[in-house]
């Protein structure tokens, strides 16, 4: 009976002994298998340490090859991975000389506990910090300095709108947005063409590998990955256009300002493009704002300027502002009914300030008389349009509006481009639930208001339908992408251009009255001193909130376009006076280009 219960606990021992000598194998077998490598690195970090290094985000270039965008040499602050958390005094002192909170430290490394990655705290240290630094640094282990390619904007806000910025990637960006699984401290295109093209901008980051002692101090170099350069981009922004286009703007803003003329004109936006191909010369949006602010992270006194300014700096108003596109849209609005013949060139209509069926009229109470096509054009008459309204219908107006690229984005490569609004039944509804659609809704469209929105850069394009012969030309911003040593890499492909399905007899019709909106006693007779001839048309968008706005499009030489503006003053009031002096402006350096010569000065 003894010797049994001996023999069950002996039993009862060895099935432990068996268990225990299992889970040991199997422990074993797990942590060589499945975690080998992970404590193959930890082990390694004690001997060998492995440092990442930037490469060079690629390089922008206008369209002549003059720098816009490069790198300067720059130092980070970063801190090693260890096991333990960091001394709070070692943080507590690394935060006085980097002026940086010690809870932003502890988020950073929590951010970056999954990576061997040194968790890089700072970009672009002061010399003042280096120096500290390097003076304190057998008092700081862990504290590393690496040399970083520094992101330089040359001209501070030129094109910034259309460059954008770059930033530290941001937790959303790696969890949620853009830049899915990107380290933590990487520094990517966060806004415009920066960040269109990041993949390529980018570049491949290069390593190196260091054998340190116990104490973290360098034995030897032992091997070393170079980083490859990203791709560097050819612009089409001509930079001394854009650089007279940025002047011209906030002169004549502050113009109006002080003049009283219009006190709160303190936005704009204004697009120039070659009507041939769909090149962007330049463009503009004010306010802006210098994107090296936020190369290193921008302080938060910089960004309350910025984000509580009413104006929104941050916004592109070429591509994201919808306005009402006022007079220009008669060019649609004529086109159509030349082409379904509701009207002949020579009919004419009388024009006694109103309309005969709806009390609209012109602005003033403005009276023409009998006006065919040609006039009511180019003196842009209300009540000649509201009558086109009237034989079209809403239908067929909103089917030419399309034919010219209204209501669609325009493609180009740039986020946060809007769609506008077409004038339908549908949309009024959407906007005024219930209200049905009217007859005045119809006047309104015809002659750009109302249910009726447009980008500067759409009504950029419908111009540019008009100067090259009812072509449509996709508008772009990049050219080619080069390699290091400047040679093509890749030329970008753009979208194809399309016809837009107008006969050259109405186009021609049309270019004959907009070329006399630009000649004496037309509505912009001003622009007759300029070197060469030009077509143009004014516009007054009504705005809700404040004094109308300003628009003006036009493009030159009339007899061979070489170039499309379009100009929108918010708040400016009339276009002639509001945004005209600042297309005067972009005529006047392109014609010195050139080769023309110019000395006479618009109006104001």
């Amino acid at each position: 009976m003894l010797n049994k219960r001996y023999a069950n606990r002996l039993e009862a021992m060895l099935i432990a002994a068996v268990c225990i000598l299992l889970l040991l194998l199997g422990r074993m077998a797990y942590l060589q298998l499945f975690k080998g490598d992970f404590y193959g690195e930890q082990a390694d970090g004690n001997r060998l340490r492995r440092t990442k290094v930037t490469a060079p985000r690629g390089i922008f270039y206008d369209r002549d090859g003059v720098e816009l965008v490069n790198n300067l040499p720059g130092y980070v602050v970063a801190l090693r991975r260890q096991n333990n958390p960091y001394d709070e005094e070692i943080l507590r002192a690394l935060s006085e000389i980097i002026e940086m909170p010690v809870a932003e430290m502890r988020k950073k490394l929590e951010e970056n506990s999954d990576s061997y990655e040194p968790t890089r705290l700072k970009s672009n240290i002061t010399p003042e910090m280096l120096t500290k630094l390097e003076e304190k640094k057998n008092e700081l282990p862990g504290v590393m300095i690496e040399i970083q390619p520094v992101r330089n904007y040359l001209f501070k806000e030129l094109a910034v709108h259309a460059i954008g910025y770059v930033g530290e990637v941001s937790q959303y960006d790696i969890t949620q947005g853009s830049y899915k699984d990107m380290p933590v401290g990487s520094v990517v295109g966060k806004f415009g063409l920066e960040k269109t093209y990041d993949k390529y901008i980018r570049g491949q980051d290069g390593s190196y590998d260091e054998e340190v002692d116990v104490s973290g101090s360098v034995v030897k170099q032992l091997g070393q990955i170079d980083p490859v350069p990203g791709k560097s981009l050819q612009l089409t922004i001509d930079k001394d256009l854009q650089q007279v286009m940025e002047k011209a703007v906030d002169e004549h803003l502050a113009y109006l300002r002080s003049s009283g003329l219009a006190p709160n004109a303190r936005a704009a936006a204004i697009v120039a493009l070659d009507p041939k191909t769909g090149a962007v010369r330049a463009m503009v949006s004010r306010p802006a704002f210098d994107p090296n602010l936020f190369v290193n992270g921008i302080s938060e006194k910089d960004w309350n300027v910025i984000n509580n300014d009413p104006n929104y700096p941050m916004g592109n108003k070429v591509i994201g502002g919808e306005y009402p596109p006022g007079s220009p849209f008669k060019i649609v609005t004529g086109a159509a009914a030349l082409e379904l013949g509701k009207v002949t060139p020579e009919e004419k209509i009388f024009d006694s300030g109103k309309h005969w069926l709806v009390p609209m009229g012109n602005a003033g109470g403005e009276a023409l008389g009998w006006i065919d096509f040609h006039e009511a054009l180019r003196k842009s008459d209300n009540v000649y349009f509201y009558e086109m309204g009237n034989r079209l219908g809403i239908d067929n107006i909103v089917t030419f509006a399309k034919k010219f690229g209204i209501g669609s984005p325009t493609g180009i490569e740039l986020e946060g481009e809007l769609s506008g609004l077409l004038p339908t039944p549908e949309n009024k509804k959407k906007a005024f639930p219930g209200e049905s659609w009217m007859l005045g809704d119809t006047f309104n469209a015809a002659i750009g208001q109302g249910i009726n929105l447009a980008t500067p850069l759409q009504l950029a394009m419908l111009m540019s339908c008009v100067a090259a012969d009812g072509v449509y030309h996709p508008p772009y911003l990049v050219e080619n992408l080069l390699n290091n040593d400047g040679s093509v890499f890749q030329k970008v492909e753009h979208a194809p251009a399309r016809n837009i399905g107008i006969s050259m007899h109405t186009l021609r019709l049309i270019q004959k009255a907009l070329e006399g909106v630009a000649e004496e006693g037309g509505t912009a007779s001003y622009f007759a001193s300029l070197p060469q001839q030009i077509a143009a048309k004014t516009g007054t968008a009504e705005n809700p909130h404040g004094r109308d706005h300003g628009l003006f499009v036009a493009y030159g030489p009339s007899d061979n376009p070489e170039i499309v503006v379009a100009c929108i003053v918010e708040q400016g009031g009339f276009g002639t006076s509001a945004a005209g002096p600042i297309v005067y402006k972009v005529f006047e350096e392109w014609f010195r280009q050139k080769g023309f010569v110019n000395t006479a000065q618009p109006a104001k």
